[in-house]
C-alpha cells in the first residue's frame, strides 16, 4: 500500500469554507500524539524512514498504532510505502521498542479535523509549535498508480484555492526538528 499525500500551510478558516462549498463531509476531530523512534542499526533521518507509535485520543478513549514509513518515492509529494497496525497498549509497545534498542527522537502533537471529499481525505492539522496545515491524501495499491493519484490530489488542492506548488514534503517531525 502506498499513501499519496500533499501538505501545505494554510489558514483553516478559509479552507473550511472551501470544503463546505465543495460538499465535503466532516469526519470528526481527533488529537494525535506521535512518538518517533530512531533505530539502533541505521539512521532513519539519513534513510528517510520513520517508525512511530501514534496515540489517538477521541471521545475520551485512547487507541494506539505502530507505523513504519519507508523512504519517499518521488520528488513531488510525501508518497511512501506504509505499514501500520493497532497495538493493545501504546506504553507496552514503547517498552518493547526501547528494550530492543530503539530510542525516542521526538514527539509530534496535533489536533486533526478530518473531512471526506470524494475519494480523498482532507485533514486540517493544528500542530503544536508549528501551526496550521492542510493535508490531502489517498491510498493506492501499486507504485504505478502514484503519479495519477498525485496529479488528482494537486487538482483537488487547486479546487480548494490552495497552491500545489507550495506543497511541503518535509514531515511534521522534520519541521519540528528543523525549528528546534
Amino acid at each position: 500500500m502506498f499513501e499519496v499525500e500533499l501538505k501545505v500551510r494554510a489558514d483553516h478558516a478559509t479552507v473550511r469554507e472551501a470544503l463546505v462549498d465543495a460538499g465535503a463531509n466532516p469526519l470528526g476531530t481527533i488529537r494525535q500524539v506521535d512518538t518517533y523512534y530512531d533505530a539502533p542499526h541505521r539512521d532513519f533521518a539519513a534513510t528517510d524512514e520513520a517508525l512511530r507509535i501514534r496515540r489517538e485520543h477521541r471521545h475520551g478513549e485512547t487507541t494506539a498504532k505502530i507505523t513504519y514509513k519507508g523512504p519517499k518515492i518521488d520528488a513531488q509529494s510525501k508518497t511512501r510505502e506504509e505499514a501500520e497496525t493497532t497495538v493493545e497498549d501504546g506504553e507496552t509497545a514503547d517498552a518493547i521498542l526501547r528494550g530492543i534498542g530503539f530510542e525516542p527522537v521526538a514527539t509530534v502533537e496535533k489536533e486533526r479535523h478530518r473531512y471526506r471529499l470524494g475519494e480523498y481525505t482532507v485533514t486540517l492539522d493544528d500542530v503544536t509549535d508549528l501551526g496550521e496545515f492542510v493535508e490531502i491524501e489517498t491510498d493506492v495499491e501499486s507504485e504505478d498508480a502514484v503519479e495519477d493519484a498525485r496529479e488528482k490530489l494537486q487538482s483537488r488542492l487547486s479546487d480548494l484555492n490552495l497552491d500545489p506548488a507550495e506543497s511541503i514534503r518535509t514531515s511534521y517531525l522534520g519541521l519540528l526538528l528543523d525549528a528546534s
